[in-house]
C-alpha cells in the first residue's frame, strides 16, 4: 500500500515533501525512543514491557531502512503517500505510548508531532485528517490499562480529573501547533510565489527594453552581406539594364536593395538618436505615461502638479516605477465613482506622487494588510477583488526603487481610497545622482 502511493500519480499541489526529510525525521525518533527505553529498564530498572516497545521501535527502523532502499533521498512524497507515512508514524508512537501509561507518560505530548509536519507541508484536508487520527488516538491514550513505568512495587494512579486536563492539554496542543505551522507555511507559500511572479515582470520589462539593442545588432551583422548583393545588383543593372527580357527586373532588384539598405540604416541609428530619450525621462512625461493607457475607462483623470516645471527632475526611465505606478493608477480607476485625482510633487528635498479615487475606499478591517499578497477585500458594490497579488508586485518594485508607500481613507469631505509615494530627491534626479 505504501509503495502503491509513493508511486502514484502526481499532485497537482505544490506543497510536496522530501522522503529524506520523513526518514531523517523517523532515525532521530528511532535514536531516541531508544535511548528513552533503554534508560528507563537498565539505568532506572522501571519495570515496563520490553519485548514489545523493542519490536515497535524495530517496526520504524525497517520501515525507515526500506524506504532508504527502496527510493532515492531526491524523491518527492505526494500527499497520500505522505498521509500514509506519517499515518504510520502516529500509530507507531500511539501504541508505544499505550503500552507505556498513556496519557501519563511524559512523553505524550509527542503525539502532536506528525500532525505539525503534515500541517506545514501538506493540502488542508490531508492535515485536518491526521489531527482527528491523532485525537482519536490521543483519546485511547487516556483509557490505556497499561500502568506507567514507576518503582518496583509501587503504582503510580492518576486521578481522573488530572487525566482529563492532560488529554484536554494534548488535544489543544495539537490543535493550535497544527494550525499556526499551516499559517505560517501558507503565507510563505504565497510570499515566495508572489516574489517569483515580480521576477518575471521584470523580466518582461528587461526584454522589452532590450529589443532596441538586438534590432541594431541584427542590422549590423546583416549589412555585409546587404552590401555584396547591392554591389552584385549595380554590376547586373549596368550589363542588363538595357536587356528587355531582364532590365526591369534588375531596376527592382536594384531598388530594393537600396531601400533594405536604407531600413538598416535607420535601425542601426534608432539605438543612439532615441538613447536619451529611452534612458532618461522628465517627472511629467513619467506620469503622462503613467496616465495615458487609462483615460479610456470612463473615469476623469485629474492631474495636480506642484512644483515648478523648470526644476522638476529628470531620472533614469524605469520598468519597475512605471510598472507599479500604472498598477496602482489602475486600481484606483477600477474603484473610483467618476474621478481619480493625480497629484505629483517635487521640492528640493522629495518628489511624491499621490492617487486618490472617490470610490468607498479601502475596509478597514484589511487596511493595515494592504500590500501582502492575495489580499482581496477592497469594498467595492458588496463585491471584493483587485488588490491581490498585483498590488504586491507594484509594492515591492516601487519600493526597490527606494519609494515609501503610505496606503489610507480619505476623510469625511474627501471620501475614497488614498496612495501616497514618495521617493528622496536624490533618487529620482539624475543630475543629483552623479
Amino acid at each position: 500500500m505504501i509503495a502503491a502511493a509513493l508511486d502514484g500519480e502526481e499532485s497537482t499541489t505544490s506543497r510536496v515533501l522530501r522522503l529524506q526529510t520523513i526518514v531523517r525525521l523517523r532515525w532521530l525518533a528511532v535514536g531516541g525512543q531508544s535511548i528513552a527505553v533503554m534508560i528507563i529498564a537498565f539505568w532506572l530498572r522501571f519495570p515496563l514491557p520490553l519485548i514489545a516497545c523493542c519490536s515497535l521501535i524495530a517496526f520504524l527502523a525497517w520501515v525507515n531502512t526500506y524506504l532508504t532502499i527502496r527510493y532515492p533521498p531526491t524523491h518527492r512524497l505526494q500527499p497520500p503517500a505522505a498521509f500514509a507515512l506519517l499515518g504510520i508514524d502516529l500509530a507507531q508512537l500511539t501504541a508505544l505510548l499505550f503500552i507505556t501509561g498513556g496519557l501519563a507518560n511524559p512523553f505524550a505530548p509527542l503525539v502532536c508531532v506528525p500532525v505539525i509536519i503534515s500541517s506545514a507541508s501538506q493540502p488542508k484536508w490531508h492535515s485536518v485528517a491526521l489531527a482527528v487520527l491523532a485525537i482519536i488516538g490521543i483519546t485511547a491514550l487516556a483509557f490505556t490499562p497499561f500502568p506507567l513505568p514507576w518503582y518496583p512495587g509501587v503504582v503510580l494512579l492518576v486521578p481522573p480529573v488530572l487525566t482529563a486536563g492532560f488529554w484536554f492539554a494534548i488535544v489543544s496542543t495539537t490543535a493550535f501547533a497544527a494550525f499556526y505551522t499551516y499559517r505560517v507555511s501558507l503565507e510563505a507559500s504565497e510570499l515566495s510565489e508572489a516574489l517569483t511572479a515580480t521576477e518575471l515582470v521584470l523580466q518582461r520589462e528587461k526584454h522589452l527594453s532590450q529589443l532596441d539593442g538586438l534590432a541594431a545588432a541584427a542590422a549590423h551583422e546583416l549589412g555585409t552581406p546587404l552590401a555584396t548583393i547591392s554591389v552584385v545588383a549595380r554590376e547586373m543593372e549596368r550589363e542588363l539594364g538595357d536587356d528587355p527580357r531582364f532590365g526591369e527586373d534588375v531596376h527592382l532588384l536594384r531598388s530594393q536593395s537600396e531601400r533594405c539598405r536604407d531600413i538598416l540604416r535607420r535601425l542601426t541609428t534608432l539605438s543612439s538618436e532615441n538613447e536619451a530619450h529611452m534612458r532618461h525621462l522628465p517627472l511629467s512625461s513619467l506620469i503622462e505615461e503613467v496616465m495615458a493607457p487609462h483615460r479610456e475607462f470612463g473615469i476623469q483623470i485629474n492631474l495636480i502638479e506642484q512644483g515648478n516645471r523648470a526644476t522638476e527632475p529628470v531620472g533614469n526611465r524605469n520598468a519597475g516605477i512605471l510598472y507599479g505606478l500604472g498598477n496602482l493608477l489602475e486600481n484606483a480607476v477600477d474603484y473610483a465613482k467618476s474621478e481619480v485625482t493625480v497629484t505629483v510633487t517635487h521640492t528640493p528635498e522629495i518628489v511624491s506622487v499621490m492617487i486618490e479615487d472617490d470610490g468607498d475606499g479601502y475596509a478597514p478591517d484589511i487596511l493595515s494588510r494592504i500590500g501582502e499578497p492575495y489580499v482581496t477585500k477592497r469594498q467595492k458594490d458588496d463585491s471584493a477583488g483587485g488588490l491581490g497579488l498585483g498590488l504586491f508586485i507594484a509594492k515591492t518594485l516601487l519600493e526597490r526603487s527606494g519609494a515609501k508607500l503610505t496606503f489610507e481613507n480619505g476623510g469625511p469631505e474627501k471620501p475614497g481610497a488614498r496612495v501616497s509615494v514618495e521617493w528622496p530627491r536624490i533618487l529620482m534626479d539624475t543630475k543629483l545622482s552623479k
